[in-house]
């Protein structure tokens, strides 16, 4: 009988392959090298391979699928509840991802290319520079706290909080020594994440996609660039719903017995564009008054019928769907009654 499908449970060393027919009979149980895999989907006689979207899953996608396959990654959180009750090991994992992809309703995330990865590393490494940046900070605030030493927040406060630490006769050569390289450290790490910034900037100014989403009020280049770098095929969002959804912008429904309930925003799917796109809506709702346009007057009302927070979410939510509308129609945005202009 023929192989029809291949769940893949992947690894860092040994990876574990249940390969299924038509009718979901199991006719493989394998488990592969890291060096075996190429050289096993290459003597194999094409048919679909479906993995978990984890870590090195879109590597591994983009070596199978040029072994003449059909490669499809499945979000981790569609694949658990075919997990066996009890039950947890790779051959489970690799079975419960061929259950998974087998049914109706499972969404597939599209594979990622080198180059959107490229991008995505930047971004991932400035996220990893600015945590380092904010610990640093505290650090340094806190040992200065600890001998009397108290300037406003703000980093543009620090070069005042390292004058006073030099210029205080009191303080022990010690302490001294430390502030100074603490700070030698916080340079460095603004240097890296300016750099991060700048390279990140010129790739908005570069890409139309990211072009079109700086024409939206809220959305500046980091935001655009990681849009853009995410989102592989915007046509996998049936609509701008299913978008803010797979941001996690939309709320939680607790309906029972014809009674519609809802809480807070799921907060599933990206997290960074999620909170790039809240970071946006707060700037934008601080200066609501000046922002002209049936748009603005929508923020206004509001922020006069609702609390600050919940406007700027439902600002966010607004901003998702204004993203999916430009990349699916190649439009830019426009104020209402004008024209759309298409690029």
């Amino acid at each position: 009988m023929k192989i029809t499908m291949i769940g893949l449970d992947i690894a860092k060393s040994v990876f574990q392959a249940h390969g299924t027919d038509a009718n979901g009979k199991c006719l493989l149980k394998r488990k592969l090298g890291r060096s075996e895999v190429a050289s096993f989907f290459g003597k194999l006689e094409r048919c679909q391979v479906v993995l978990e979207a984890c870590g090195t899953s879109h590597h591994w996608a983009r070596v199978i699928r040029d072994a003449g396959h059909d490669v499809k990654l499945i979000p981790p959180d569609m694949v658990k509840p075919f997990v066996k009750r009890g039950k947890k090991n790779d051959a489970v994992d690799a079975a419960a991802i061929c259950l998974a992809a087998l049914h109706p309703d499972t969404r597939f995330v599209p594979i990622k290319n080198e180059e959107q990865q490229s991008l995505l590393s930047l971004h991932s490494t400035r996220t990893l520079l600015v945590k380092q940046q904010t610990m640093l900070v505290n650090a340094l605030r806190a040992l200065a706290a600890e001998f009397g030493l108290i300037v406003p927040l703000g980093n543009s406060r620090l070069p005042d909080l390292l004058a006073k630490i030099e210029t205080s006769p009191d303080l022990p050569d010690v302490m001294k020594q430390t502030v100074i390289l603490l700070f030698e450290q916080y340079g460095k790490l603004s240097e890296s994440i300016g750099c991060l910034e700048r390279r990140i900037q010129a790739h908005a100014r570069q890409d139309e996609d990211a072009r079109r989403l700086l024409t939206i009020p809220g959305i500046g280049p980091m935001t655009a660039s990681l849009i853009v770098a995410s989102v592989t095929d915007i046509d996998t969002f049936e609509s701008a719903r299913h978008f803010a959804a797979w941001l996690g912008l939309v709320p939680r429904q607790h309906s029972s017995g014809g009674k519609v309930r809802l809480g807070r925003i799921t907060k599933t799917g990206n997290r960074e564009i999620r909170k790039l796109l809240v970071l946006g809506a707060t700037s934008m709702s601080f200066r609501a008054q000046k922002w002209t346009g049936a748009a603005g007057a929508w923020l206004c009302k509001l922020l006069e019928r609702r609390p600050t927070r919940l406007a700027t979410v439902a600002l966010a939510n607004k901003l998702a769907r204004i993203v999916w509308a430009l990349l699916s129609r190649k439009e830019i945005y426009r104020p209402a009654g004008r024209n759309v202009a298409v690029i």
